[in-house]
Parts: structure tokens; C-alpha cells; sequence
């Protein structure tokens, strides 16, 4: 089993979506509070994200928030997490936020969210992050995206061992236990990071 001492979580700050993607966020936060595992997010103060984080203090875990100053600025910012980190840029706060992380759960989203989560597939694509990624595929959310990068490695876009640089979870449980039971990744991916 791997030692896991904090997760990534990315997902939406949109408030304007189905309650099945809120009823999805919170028990993941319990999940990972009742572990006193640290959650480290983009601690935004709506949406998915401030979901996660209330349910993870609510069971006892702490988070870690990393948000560019230009967001606190706007009042973006969640005021009850443990640790608040402020960055300068959107870049820097993405790298903090996988340094720190002992693995990734991705929970649905938009841009920002898609975004982050095919950084760190490529990030550990190159052997620059070695840890466990889960895509919690809520709702089948992540369904087209899925089809796509398979589509990828159809195609030779990808290497076939790439497709294991991600697991699917349905659950926010069966994500929890990916993350200990998936292998950690050695630098020497890079062996086989071009096609």
C-alpha cells in the first residue's frame, strides 16, 4: 500500500451544477478528513471545491489552499481552511499544489479543471510526477474524455503503457482505495514517454 499523506483534489467551482456532483464531493471529503488526510485544492470558496473542503474539516482532515493573489484580491478565496498559500501565478500554484501531493483525485469540472488534470497525465507522461492519478468519473462525466485519450493511444498519439498513467473510479470510495493500491510511477517512464 502507498503511503498517503495528502491528496490533490481538482474539480469545479461552478455552483450552478446537479447535486449528484455535491453529493460526490462531500463524501469524498469525509473520506479523506475521517484518514486525516490533508487535501490541498485551489481553495476557492464555491462549488465542488468548497464542497471538498468543508466535508474534509467537517470529518477532521485539514486543507491546504494555493490561489494566485489576483484571486484573493477578488475575495475568491475560502476563509476556513487550515493553511491558506498565496502564489503569484496560475502556473506556480498548479506545480505547489502537485508538489505537495501524494496523489491525485479529479472530480468533474470545466476548463480549469480539464485543464489541470491532463497537466499532471502529461507531467507523469514525462516522469515529473510519479504518483497516483484517479479520475472519479461521477455521473460518467469523464466519459468523452476518456474515449478520447484511448482514442490517442489507438492512434499512436500515446504509448500503450500510457493508459496507465490514470485510474477510473465510480465511487468516491473505490477512488480512495486506488490511490493506496495503484503503483507509483519511476522516473524511467521517460523511457517510453515518445511513441
Amino acid at each position: 500500500m502507498n503511503k498517503i499523506n495528502s491528496v490533490c483534489v481538482y474539480c469545479a467551482s461552478s455552483t450552478q451544477i446537479a447535486p449528484v456532483y455535491f453529493e460526490a464531493a462531500e463524501e469524498l471529503g469525509h473520506l479523506l478528513g475521517e484518514r486525516k488526510l490533508r487535501v490541498i485544492n485551489g481553495a476557492g470558496n464555491i462549488g465542488l471545491m468548497c464542497t471538498v473542503s468543508d466535508a474534509t474539516l467537517e470529518a477532521g482532515g485539514t486543507v491546504t489552499g494555493v490561489i494566485p493573489r489576483f484571486m484573493v484580491e477578488q475575495g475568491w478565496y475560502h476563509k476556513g481552511l487550515t493553511e491558506r498559500i498565496e502564489v503569484d501565478t496560475m502556473h506556480e500554484r498548479k506545480q505547489l499544489m502537485a508538489d505537495m501531493a501524494d496523489a491525485v483525485i479529479a472530480l468533474p469540472g470545466g476548463c480549469g479543471t480539464l485543464e489541470e488534470l491532463l497537466e499532471i497525465i502529461t507531467w507523469k507522461q514525462l516522469g515529473l510526477f510519479l504518483n497516483p492519478i484517479v479520475i472519479l468519473n461521477v455521473n460518467h462525466f469523464y466519459d468523452s474524455l476518456l474515449e478520447m485519450l484511448q482514442k490517442a493511444v489507438d492512434e499512436n498519439f500515446m504509448h500503450k503503457r500510457h493508459a496507465d498513467i490514470w485510474a477510473v473510479a465510480s465511487t468516491p470510495t473505490e477512488a480512495i482505495q486506488l490511490i493506496y493500491s495503484l503503483p507509483v510511477w519511476d522516473k524511467n517512464a521517460r523511457s517510453f514517454a515518445a511513441v
